[in-house]
Order: structure tokens, then sequence, then C-alpha cells
């Protein structure tokens, strides 16, 4: 088992940053790789970025030069730098882990943080 705890969301004006932290704890060896994802109200949840245990990233083309994933081993926390904010970017972000142990793949959310841009 894994529980994902995100933090850092809120409400910003566009054009601002925001950092957003999704901490790990449990089962922590098992997972393969971590992102985050978003929904809008009456929207499908999407991929935003993700990170490898091995530390490769991507990030929609929505999002490229913009939001930055990273992850920080010792503290198995992955964070999820956003500047330029657009009001295109409200959303309730999620923090996403995949593991893989022998009962097979699995996947884990946190509970969601609201972002808010206002133009």
């Amino acid at each position: 088992q894994v529980q994902l705890v995100e933090s850092g969301g809120g409400l910003v004006q566009a054009g601002g940053s925001l950092r957003l932290s999704c901490a790990a704890s449990g089962s922590t060896f098992s997972i393969i790789r971590m992102g985050w994802y978003r929904q809008a109200p009456g929207q499908q949840r999407e991929l935003v970025a993700v990170i490898t245990s091995g530390g490769q990233t991507n990030h929609v083309d929505s999002v490229k030069g913009r939001f930055t994933i990273s992850r920080d081993n010792a503290k198995n926390t992955v964070y999820l730098q956003m500047n330029a904010l657009k009001p295109e970017d409200t959303a309730e972000y999620f923090c996403n882990a995949f593991t893989i142990t022998t009962m097979g793949p699995n996947d884990y959310w946190g509970q969601g943080t609201q972002v808010t841009v206002s133009s």
C-alpha cells in the first residue's frame, strides 16, 4: 500500500507560480512512476507530467516550458513547479503513484489539491 498526501494548491493570479508537493509513504520501494494529473469541472482527468523511478520526465505539451516535475528520493516526495500559470490551468490536481509488486500493478491517488488561476 502507498499513501499520497498533496499540498501546495491555492489561488493565484495569471502569470503567477505555485509549487505542488506530494509526499509518499508506505511501500514506496514498489513505486515505478509518479505523476500529476488534473481534472477541471466537467472534464476528464488528464495527465500533466510524470517522472520515473530513474528520474526520466515527461510533460504534456500544454505545460511544457511552464511546469516542471521533480522528485526528492530521500523525502519520497514529488513536486510540480508551475510557472506562468493561466486560467485554463485551473483544476483539481491529483498525485499518482504506479506500483508493481508480486500481486501485480496498482495505481494510487492522493486526495487532490485545488489550483485556481484568476485572470
